[in-house]
C-alpha cells in the first residue's frame, strides 16, 4: 500500500501565524502539502472548488477570522457530507471554554491552542498529524479534544 501525501489546509487571517505554521511543517517532515488561506470565505470557496478526491485530510481552522468565522466554516463543512473524511483541527489563540465547547459540539475533531514558541508549535503539529486518524474515529471524547504541546 503506497503512502499518500498528507494534504493540509490552514485558514488563518494572521499572516505571521500562517508563515510560522508552514515553516514548522517544513522543518518537521516532507511528504506534506500545505495550502493556506487568509479568511473563511476563501476557505469555503477553495473547498467547494476542490474535487472530492483532492480534499485535504486535515484542515486547521482559526476561530476568529473576518468575513466568515471559523465556527461558521465548521458548521458549513460539517453540514456537507462531501467533507466527512476531513479532520478539522481548531487552531486558535482562544482559550475560552465556550469556544472549546462550541467547536466540539459542531464537529471539530481536535482543539489546538496556538503555542507561544516555535518549538512547541512543531511539537503540537507533529502530534496532530501523527494522530489525526484517531481524532476522526468515534467515540468522540472531550477529554482528548484539547491537544497541547506538553
Amino acid at each position: 500500500m503506497s503512502e499518500k501525501t498528507l494534504k493540509i489546509i490552514l485558514a488563518d487571517d494572521d499572516e505571521a501565524d500562517r508563515m510560522l505554521f508552514t515553516d514548522a511543517f517544513t522543518e518537521l517532515k516532507s511528504g506534506i502539502t500545505i495550502e493556506t488561506v487568509n479568511d473563511g470565505m476563501a476557505l469555503m470557496d477553495l473547498l467547494h472548488a476542490t474535487e472530492t478526491q483532492d480534499l485535504p485530510q486535515i484542515l486547521f481552522l482559526d476561530i476568529n477570522m473576518p468575513q466568515k468565522t471559523g465556527i461558521d466554516c465548521l458548521k458549513e463543512i460539517r453540514a456537507d457530507n462531501r467533507f466527512n473524511d476531513v479532520a478539522i483541527a481548531i487552531y486558535s489563540t482562544s482559550s475560552s471554554e465556550k469556544d472549546m465547547d462550541d467547536t466540539f459540539m459542531h464537529g471539530a475533531n481536535v482543539y489546538i491552542h496556538k503555542p507561544n514558541s516555535f518549538d512547541k508549535l512543531k511539537k503540537v503539529l507533529e502530534k496532530a498529524i501523527m494522530n489525526f486518524k484517531v481524532y476522526q474515529d468515534p467515540p468522540f471524547n472531550k477529554d482528548n479534544f484539547i491537544l497541547n504541546a506538553e
